[in-house]
């Protein structure tokens, strides 16, 4: 079933534009808030899914309300800005 609020179990995600492009992944979820590593290497990507990553200053907060769905996948956000 997707869905559209992020948890901890989303950390290590692609995020997606509308499109489908790969735009980040998101690091760290904390309060709600999930943040996104906007060029992440492959060392990044290993330790989020492992649950060892954390937000840095190269990682924005990511709006809720820009999440179109959330799927086991990827982060998908809405095509209006």
């Amino acid at each position: 079933m997707d869905r559209n609020h992020v948890t901890e179990e989303d950390e290590g995600k692609a995020v997606v534009d509308s499109g489908g492009r790969k735009i980040g992944m998101i690091t760290e979820v904390k309060s709600g808030t999930a943040y996104v590593d906007a060029d992440p290497g492959i060392g990044d990507s290993i330790r989020s899914k492992l649950g060892w990553g954390a937000a840095d200053e190269d990682d924005y907060p990511l709006d809720e309300s820009r999440i179109h769905t959330i799927t086991d996948d990827e982060v998908r956000l809405t095509d209006s800005f």
